[in-house]
């Protein structure tokens, strides 16, 4: 990877507009979010949909926001702010996702950014599998880029998770068909030693973006990927050069929590 990414200056009035998850221990939704769009110098405007119990091991407890409410501060934050991008994380209910597509619709063109939260790392549900058409339908043709992961590309696509590139490549055709204009599947759950995302566009050849699989574990690291990407978005990059900035943010994250728990990268095995 290239050299990473270092803290900025913060860029005055531009804001991304943060639509996802609390969770009670900072290590991913909304507090992932804040610390990865202040490390590329922009500001952080919150909605939250959902208030967790979490600790770094499972999610004990979710308080969904109702649908209005959250309406009702997308609509402030418009309201009070220069939104440059928006970057969606946990939504947890058909009733949300469509008030937030509802709000958005009014919106663009503008960057959007949705890291489709299915579930958390523990394995439990945090959206029910009704919503997930719902999210297809409503949500998704609105957006710029969409990130699942492996499992939940196979979630989207109604199909077992891909094990190759073709596999990928074909479940994301399903989605392109239904209007979604870009998808970063991420290759974090797939084997050997490289983990490689790739971008994938309806009009374009498929971009992959790779790194040395580190044997760091790290919650929120898909918080902090789509976030970046959104803070790249905000800045003016366009999306491959948004990715790879926000490719090398992470990989520098993960390098140093390895550094923290005494495994450098040079002593990192790689899986």
């Amino acid at each position: 990877m290239a050299g990473g990414h270092r803290t900025m200056a913060v860029t005055p009035g531009r804001h991304v507009l943060v639509v996802a998850g609390s969770d009670s221990s900072g290590g991913a939704g909304i507090a992932r979010d804040v610390e990865t769009i202040a490390a590329f110098g922009l500001r952080a405007c919150l909605a939250v949909t959902a208030v967790t119990v979490q600790t770094h091991g499972a999610v004990e407890r979710v308080e969904q926001m109702p649908a209005d409410l959250i309406a009702a501060q997308m609509r402030a934050a418009f309201a009070a702010n220069a939104i440059a991008a928006v970057k969606i994380g946990m939504l947890g209910s058909s009733d949300a996702i469509t008030a937030v597509a509802s709000v958005l619709a009014s919106r663009l063109p503008l960057p959007v950014l949705l890291d489709p939260v299915l579930a958390s790392t523990s394995g439990r549900a945090l959206l029910p599998m009704d919503a997930i058409d719902v999210l297809k339908r409503r949500l998704m043709p609105l957006c710029t880029l969409v990130t699942p992961n492996l499992p939940e590309l196979g979630l989207l696509s109604g199909k077992p998770a891909a094990t190759d590139e073709a596999g990928i490549i074909g479940q994301a055709g399903s989605l392109f068909e239904s209007g979604v204009p870009a998808l970063l599947v991420k290759g974090g759950h797939a084997g050997g030693d490289r983990s490689v995302d790739l971008l994938l566009r309806a009009s374009a050849k498929p971009s992959r973006f790779e790194a040395p699989r580190l044997d760091v574990s790290m919650r929120g690291t898909g918080c902090m990927l789509a976030s970046a990407i959104a803070a790249g978005l905000g800045l003016g990059d366009d999306l491959p050069t948004a990715v790879g900035k926000a490719k090398d943010h992470v990989f520098e994250r993960l390098e140093r929590e390895g550094r923290r728990t005494g495994r450098p990268a040079s002593q990192v095995a790689l899986l």
